[in-house]
């Protein structure tokens, strides 16, 4: 199945008192270029996280954000009584013998200013917090891929119309072609008149038979036409064919620009403009396709 490489996706996981959220988003990328962004106490999940994110979106340029939401309210302060209750009873033991008057609000605040009388604990973060990331994450990642499947059924149908288009215009091509050759030939003559030159009417025939041979499209037709048959097998068979499109259509480029070199006829070459737009605007959306 065709995918795109742009998509987004988002997971949640309850633990505990906490909401964490993972959110992912893609776009087109040659290789896997990952960005984390995650909050300080979750470093520990990182690296897994990094592994399942490779591991399920291959190719893009990806942002993943970890964000959490605390379901009760809590905090890291932690005020330590002992060492409160020795700094209050040394300021007023100290306000009292230098006769310092003092309220209990101006008291606590000098209090809670100390050393040591404030500290902050770092939380430990739990195994079954690290996992409930990792779950989130799955979750985005088969939400994203979701997205992809969708985007890539609408490119590669975009994509199939266009070759069918090129086919189309090769076709339209060969009436064309036949006629060309007896305009190829009757001008020949008539410029041979013009000059009122005497030829060896054999040899004559011989050098417009090489010349026209030189102008032969047969093989650009056939090869054209297998590589529009490749496309269509590739895009229906085979998963993360972005990389492999577009080889098939430079291939594909390959034969239009060389039928357009032998072409020598105004309404075969407009034809073979045709088919380059629609190629360069195949060459254009393979890109977005993983």
């Amino acid at each position: 199945m065709i995918k795109s490489m742009t998509g987004f996706g988002k997971g949640e996981a309850v633990i505990e008192d906490k909401k964490i959220r993972v959110e992912l988003r893609s776009l087109n990328s040659k290789q896997l270029d990952l960005s984390i962004k995650l909050p300080g106490r979750y470093r520990a999940a990182e690296a897994e996280l990094r592994n399942i994110i490779t591991r399920e979106l291959q190719r893009g340029k990806v942002d993943c954000f970890v964000s959490f939401e605390a379901t009760v309210a809590e905090t890291p302060a932690h005020i330590n009584a002992e060492t409160f209750k020795a700094y209050a009873e040394e300021l007023r033991s100290v306000c009292t013998t230098n006769g310092i008057n003092t309220d209990d609000a101006a008291l606590l605040s000098a209090i809670l200013r100390m050393p040591d009388v404030v500290t902050c604990e770092e939380q430990e973060v739990s195994e079954a917090e690290i996992a409930a990331i990792l779950e989130a994450a799955k979750m985005a990642c088969a939400e994203l891929d979701k997205f992809r499947q969708q985007e890539g059924a609408i490119l590669i149908a975009d994509l199939l119309k266009r070759i069918d288009l090129i086919e189309q215009y090769r076709h339209e091509v060969e009436p064309f072609e036949k006629a060309r050759v007896d305009t190829i030939k009757n001008r020949i003559r008539e410029n041979i008149e013009k000059l009122q030159l005497e030829v060896d009417n054999n040899r004559l025939e011989q050098e417009m038979i090489f010349y026209i041979e030189k102008l032969d499209i047969t093989e650009e037709k056939v090869r054209l036409d297998n590589h529009c048959r490749y496309f269509r097998e590739v895009s229906a068979e085979e998963e993360a064919a972005g990389r492999k499109l577009g080889f098939i259509a430079q291939e594909l480029g390959r034969e239009i620009n060389t039928m357009g070199s032998k072409s020598n006829e105004a309404n075969m070459q407009r034809l073979v403009v045709k088919m380059k737009d629609e190629l360069e605007k195949i060459k254009e959306q393979v890109l977005n396709i993983l």
